[in-house]
């Protein structure tokens, strides 16, 4: 029983640091709401879990194989945070409750995790550190254990944001906070760059 509290305690610390898929989530619990950001929580969870099956089950081989595809994740990582802080810094400023479709979507947020490296690092260290082996029951119980602490990790993120609406009733407010988070964004990927 105690590789599985390790294993969450891993998850937990990996999934509610701040990263840009947490940023993300704040962002658009602020926004537009608790509810719309539910699909952006959910696709990065599910984009997650399988970024971290696919290395369980052997993508960590493909990777020390063929080393440009590392490099590839990164700038494309690079260019889709950009293009994120690109998208929040020019909001009008407007909170959309009422239009739900404005919210990151499931698939928005499963593709973030696939060019987020952070979630490529816990990835390859939680693999590592409690499958290294190949047992396949340990990878399959890693991947449930990381999909319910990811989710509500991220949900949290989400939720925090949904407390932030009240401070920004006003457009000026809101594009203030879009600016902030694009900023944070922004020195994600200008990190990636340096690294």
């Amino acid at each position: 029983m105690s590789v599985l509290l390790s294993m969450a305690a891993f998850a937990l610390a990996s999934s509610i640091s701040p990263g840009p898929v947490n940023v993300v989530a704040l962002s658009a619990g602020a926004q537009h709401g608790f509810a719309a950001s539910l699909r952006h929580v959910g696709g990065a969870t599910v984009g997650f879990t399988l970024l971290l099956l696919l290395v369980g089950l052997g993508l960590h081989e493909l990777l020390v194989h063929v080393p440009v595809l590392v490099e590839v994740v990164k700038w494309a990582g690079v260019a889709f945070l950009l293009y994120m802080a690109y998208r929040l810094a020019v909001d009008e400023g407007r909170l959309g409750a009422d239009a739900p479709s404005r919210g990151p979507s499931f698939a928005y947020g499963a593709a973030m995790q696939w060019l987020n490296p952070k979630a490529w690092l816990a990835s390859l260290a939680g693999m590592g550190a409690y499958a290294a082996d190949g047992d396949g029951q340990l990878v399959w119980q890693f991947a449930v254990i990381y999909f319910v602490v990811c989710y509500v990790s991220i949900a949290s993120w989400a939720y925090a944001g949904t407390h932030l609406r009240k401070y920004l009733q006003a457009p000026r407010r809101v594009r203030l906070f879009n600016r902030a988070m694009a900023a944070l964004l922004g020195a994600s990927a200008l990190y990636l760059v340096a690294t």
